[in-house]
């Protein structure tokens, strides 16, 4: 086999390896992103397992800081979205903010 041929079929094994571990993304939008970081904010709340270990394991501080990231956003976009992605918003950051509240105050009375 040439290196030509070497190379070719090198370069569609790593083709197929791609397709094989690739996975559907859904389409970048404003909503989209905002419920990613809201997914996060709740691993780091301790309301869902960690996809990538899953074990559950709050963390105040990247919580908070998850929240605060969001609130900037809520803040630096406020003219520039629509009606719906206002209201996704601001509902998901006071239920955020509750469910941190409710977590500090468990963890402050154990």
């Amino acid at each position: 086999m040439s290196d030509c041929e070497h190379k070719q079929q090198a370069q569609a094994e790593g083709q197929a390896e791609d397709k094989a571990t690739s996975c559907h993304l859904p389409e970048i939008t404003f909503s989209t992103f905002i419920l990613s970081l809201a997914s996060s904010t709740l691993v780091q709340l301790g309301e869902v397992p960690d996809p990538a270990t899953g074990v559950i394991k709050p963390n105040t501080e990247l919580a908070k800081h998850a929240i605060d990231t969001l609130a900037m956003l809520e803040e630096k976009t406020r003219k520039g979205l629509d009606e719906n992605e206002k209201q996704m918003l601001h509902s998901l950051l006071y239920e955020l903010k509750m469910k941190y509240v409710c977590l500090c105050d468990k963890l402050n009375n154990a």
